[in-house]
């Protein structure tokens, strides 16, 4: 079994946060797939942003403010 770390992107209404996560990698057919204490911080983070708790996501992950580009 090899943990390979990634960056997943958690997208929310006009924030946007990335959670840094460790892909498990066992070599069968359901591979690679996170922890389940990987898939809680994510949700956790997710339902912050929905909320507007920026303060409990960044504890998670690093949350930006999205703006629109002007064209």
């Amino acid at each position: 079994m090899n943990k390979r770390p990634q960056t997943k992107l958690v997208r929310e209404g006009r924030y946007a946060a990335e959670v840094d996560v460790y892909l498990i990698e066992t070599g069968d057919g359901w591979s690679p797939y996170l922890s389940l204490d990987d898939v809680h911080r994510l949700d956790d983070v997710r339902d912050a942003l929905r909320r507007g708790d920026i303060q409990a996501a960044s504890r998670l992950g690093r949350v930006f403010t999205l703006t629109p580009a002007s064209a």
